[in-house]
């Protein structure tokens, strides 16, 4: 499929597809017009990256463990290693710990909320 099918089948940019490349995440065929083709399996690795990105891991991270990952169901494989498990550990602690600070500025703003807002009488 050529890469705006691949855009619209993802609801991913053309553009960010082009920086998937561009970091190695993605990979195309090239016609001999020079335009792009890829497999159907990019739908779902398209999918695993933005999944991935949206974890907040960075495309260095994601291009290590892309490897590991099974396209069709995302469950790690032979290529995953010890290093890569302590390094995913250590993301989904960070990951954790903004969840944490994120619930306490919420907490704290309800308060607020209930401060400020007029009360009924």
């Amino acid at each position: 499929m050529r890469i705006g099918e691949l855009a619209r089948r993802t609801g991913v940019s053309v553009r960010s597809l082009r920086y998937y490349e561009e970091q190695g995440l993605l990979e195309s065929d090239r016609t001999p017009g020079g335009h792009r083709e890829y497999p159907e399996r990019a739908v779902d690795r398209v999918i695993r990256i933005q999944v991935l990105y949206a974890a907040g891991l960075n495309s260095r991270v994601i291009d290590s463990i892309l490897p590991c990952m099974r396209d069709h169901d995302g469950g790690p494989n032979e290529a995953a290693t010890a290093s890569l498990a302590a390094d995913l550990t250590a993301e989904r602690e960070r990951i954790d710990r903004a969840i944490a600070d994120l619930q306490r500025s919420r907490e704290i703003l309800n308060e607020v909320i209930e401060a400020a807002a007029p009360s009924e009488v």
